[in-house]
């Protein structure tokens, strides 16, 4: 969790004047950081998503996705929901942007085998090529905000 804070404090105002990455960030009555995460684009060779997914994406060799990096909740909020709030809050950005900027999806890396575990409850596919990858296809985020509507 150090490296996570450190980010936050040190290297995210610079992502962001850099447009490397863009932070945000949660607050608890706008003083208390709760948690944080980033986005900034990528993009992954069709070879390396799930053939299920990649038959339905174009042929070309690379494709745009949303990097969800750094989801990080403070330890005084961890359980309370905040990395759910945090995740979707991301999932309905990325969701937004890719009607503007093309993604194919959003990929995520888990830091470890539980927060991979998180990910995937909401629909993340593992990617068998970089250990703790995961891809979410764009069509499954806009099904969870269909849900909601």
């Amino acid at each position: 969790m150090k490296a996570l804070d450190s980010y936050l404090h040190k290297q995210a105002g610079q992502d962001a004047r850099r447009r490397a990455a863009v932070p945000f960030v949660a607050t608890a009555g706008g003083q208390t950081i709760a948690g944080y995460y980033t986005l900034s684009q990528y993009a992954i060779g069709l070879d390396a998503i799930p053939e299920e997914v990649a038959k339905k994406l174009p042929k070309y060799p690379m494709v745009s996705a949303t990097l969800l990096g750094r989801l990080a909740v403070s330890i005084e909020f961890r359980g309370q929901g905040v990395g759910e709030f945090l995740l979707m809050d991301a999932l309905h950005r990325s969701l937004v942007s890719s009607k503007q900027i093309a993604s194919a999806g959003v990929i995520v890396d888990a830091k470890d085998e539980s927060a991979a575990r998180f990910y995937k409850k909401y629909g993340f596919l593992a990617l068998p090529k970089i250990e703790n990858r995961l891809f979410l296809p764009m069509g499954t985020v806009e099904q969870l905000f269909r849900k909601d509507s």
